[in-house]
């Protein structure tokens, strides 16, 4: 088992708070309430950020942009970013994605760990043309100095990489008190 990893869905009353911890982790803030984007957020018990996870979807579903996987320093080392990263690529698969793509400079060891292979940015750009992050890379010129990786999907899950989910909401009141608006968290800018 990798781990167990607490998530809850992201929240437009997130936003404020997830834009912080992904500035922090390096990682690309823009685009995260476009409605191809799925994530989701791990919280510890004080209600600060601590994880991320997701995927955009391309338009006809075969293909998921993983991104948005970050773990706090603090957290790391522990299996998290794995756990976190498979949670990304099973709920992609459940969606009907058949493969996934990401951009990683800096982290090649640790996708290929997963399955990752080096691929074509080109190619990852030609069908997930419609995604946020390849459109945002295109237009800042970005595109041209990421490095793509690529993986097949399978419906079914993979044994040794089984997750635990827990309904982070069961055991954070924070959590509930945000769901009802009560809640004393970042608000988006």
């Amino acid at each position: 088992m990798t781990g167990c990893v607490n998530l809850r869905q992201y929240r437009p009353a997130d936003a404020g708070a997830l834009t912080a911890f992904l500035r922090e982790v390096d990682l690309t803030l823009s685009g995260l309430d476009e409605s191809s984007v799925r994530l989701w957020v791990e919280r510890d018990r004080s209600g600060e950020i601590v994880g991320s996870t997701g995927y955009e979807v391309s338009r006809d579903g075969h293909h998921a942009l993983i991104r948005s996987v970050a773990v706090s320093p603090a957290q790391r080392s522990r299996g998290r970013g794995r756990a976190l990263a498979m949670f990304a690529l099973e709920r992609a698969a459940e969606e009907g994605s058949t493969r996934a793509w990401l951009f990683s400079r800096r982290s090649g060891p640790f996708w290929q760990g997963l399955g990752f292979e080096s691929a074509d940015r080109g190619d990852l750009a030609e069908v997930l043309a419609d995604s946020h992050q390849v459109r945002l890379f295109r237009q800042s010129g970005q595109l041209a100095r990421e490095v793509a990786w690529s993986r097949p999907l399978s419906s079914g899950r993979d044994a040794q990489d089984e997750l635990l989910f827990v309904d982070a909401s069961q055991q954070f009141p924070h959590d509930r008190a945000a769901s009802t608006g009560t809640s004393d968290l970042a608000e988006p800018r």
